[in-house]
């Protein structure tokens, strides 16, 4: 299985990127980011492109892929309504549209969040915003397209937060994060449950368009 992932330097994107390298099943993985990863790896291609409205210019790299893990995302602190849908809808689609059109069997995978509002019309803005990035991905034709909502994420390997408040919360509070999954299992996920959840839905479909903790849990055990 040949994948392109974005975002690979946050959090969620790192964590899916490490278990696609580690994975038998998946040969080859395009990372397409601002920025050079620091590290290599036989298994990894890496693009760096500034401009994420417009794909044109390296359209012909996207060719042949069986799967697309869409990890990049941004905080809507301190933000308004029209840069939120800027860095997240715009940007997400810029990338999701030439893809659906260049390979029509992919699996696209988008990482959006608990709470998000598919009927585009509550009070919350990111909410608001998440939900309209779902509903048009999931009508642009790809062969199957999965929104993954993780709730608490626990990051393994190493892998640290870009987020400066998230990353506080992690190395202060994690005990608390810790005795929320005690308390409530099926509501943390990690980051290796993330990456391999996203590996096996690709592989073999699921029957939820919507991943959910719960599902995470599920798909990261196979």
């Amino acid at each position: 299985m040949k994948v392109i992932i974005t975002g690979a330097s946050g959090m969620v994107g790192k964590g899916v990127l490490l278990e696609c390298l580690d994975h038998p099943d998946v040969d080859r993985v395009l990372s397409i980011g601002r920025s050079e990863l620091e590290m290599n790896h036989p298994k990894l291609i890496q693009v760096v492109h500034k401009d994420f409205s417009d794909f044109s210019s390296i359209k012909e790299n996207l060719r042949g892929y069986d799967a697309c893990f869409l990890c990049m995302g941004v905080s809507a602190a301190g933000l308004s309504e029209d840069q939120y849908t800027k860095m997240t809808f715009d940007y997400t689609l810029a990338l999701a549209r030439p893809l659906s059109e260049l390979n029509p069997g992919m699996t696209c995978i988008y990482v959006s969040g608990q709470g998000t509002d598919s009927s585009e019309k509550g009070r919350s803005m990111w909410a608001r915003v998440k939900g309209k990035t779902e509903n048009t991905i999931a009508q642009l034709g790809f062969s199957q397209s999965f929104m993954f909502r993780p709730g608490a994420i626990i990051p393994l390997r190493g892998i640290k937060s870009r987020t400066k408040l998230y990353q506080f919360v992690y190395d202060y509070f994690m005990w608390l994060v810790k005795l929320v999954k005690l308390i409530a299992p099926n509501s943390v996920v990690n980051t290796t449950q993330i990456g391999l959840a996203m590996i096996n839905v690709s592989k073999s479909g699921y029957d939820n368009f919507i991943i959910d903790p719960v599902d995470i849990l599920v798909l990261g055990e196979k």
